[in-house]
């Protein structure tokens, strides 16, 4: 037998001891640690959404969604779309971006779409986009082009043409829904008396933001989501697939008109937050 005396045999039982205390404590320590990366991950601050509306529409379109956003918990700002042009107009939201503090998730729905994705270009701070039954041009493209490419919109119809001179002089056209027409172009799903107030309230487009080409699309690099509204008779559905699949966005298909943000605001609402939990 070995003697407790011997020691060689004492200093070699200290070693595994200390040995086996290291071990102990590293496994006590991995999972702590984990957890604590856990907690500061859940301690993250939340992106600023960013709403930007389309033609026909303001800042009250996104009202049911910004109520399920903020009950979540994310900061929400629902921008004021001039719908003078995708360039002027993504100026006007990067100066707003600008103006916040962190990270933010650009939202456009219709227009807004087009806009977003010139406003998000040279952002970094700009995480992730979704598009709401938007455009999603290519540089060269604009709304109008990739309106006709494909057939399902009858738009054309129920337009009413504005005359306006700017300041300047220059003269241009404004474009609003026949108030009579609005909720069947624009709003089948929603109710009767929030569509003829969305009618009587809609916000006209300039003309020529419609032919407006595109110089720039941030969804060529920045993670992108989309909702496809398969009722829709202002963007063909299959316009919007095939936006959607050029630019490898994460979709999501609804039996729903144009007007989703209202009709389905927590559906909306769901693929905005699925997309800001991917930014942190």
């Amino acid at each position: 037998m070995f003697s407790l005396k011997n020691g060689r045999l004492r200093r070699l039982l200290a070693g595994a001891a200390g040995a086996a205390a290291v071990v102990g404590a590293f496994a006590v320590v991995g999972p702590a640690n984990a957890a604590t990366q856990d907690s500061a991950a859940d301690r993250a601050p939340k992106p600023t959404i960013v709403l930007e509306h389309g033609a026909f529409a303001d800042g009250s379109s996104w009202d049911g969604v910004i109520a399920k956003l903020r009950r979540d918990g994310y900061p929400v700002v629902a921008a004021a779309n001039p719908l003078r042009g995708p360039a002027s107009d993504a100026a006007s939201l990067r100066s707003l971006v600008d103006h916040l503090k962190g990270p933010v998730v650009l939202v456009g729905h219709s227009y807004g779409g087009s806009v977003i994705s010139e406003a998000a270009v040279g952002e970094p701070r700009v995480k992730a986009l979704v598009y709401v039954a938007a455009f999603l041009p290519a540089p060269g493209e604009s709304a109008l082009q990739l309106t006709n490419r494909f057939p399902g919109s009858t738009l054309p119809g129920t337009l009413d043409q504005v005359p306006f001179t700017t300041a300047d002089g220059s003269a241009g056209t404004d474009l609003y829904i026949q108030q009579d027409k609005f909720r069947a172009q624009f709003a089948a799903d929603v109710p009767a008396d929030r569509a003829a107030l969305a009618a009587a309230s809609q916000r006209p487009v300039a003309q020529a933001a419609l032919t407006e080409k595109a110089t720039t699309a941030a969804w060529q690099t920045v993670p992108s989501w989309d909702i496809v509204t398969t009722e829709d008779l202002n963007i063909p559905a299959a316009a919007q697939r095939f936006m959607a699949e050029r630019a490898h966005a994460r979709t999501t298909e609804v039996a729903a008109s144009h007007s989703v943000a209202v009709s389905h605001p927590d559906l909306v609402a769901g693929v905005v937050e699925k997309a800001a939990r991917a930014t942190r």
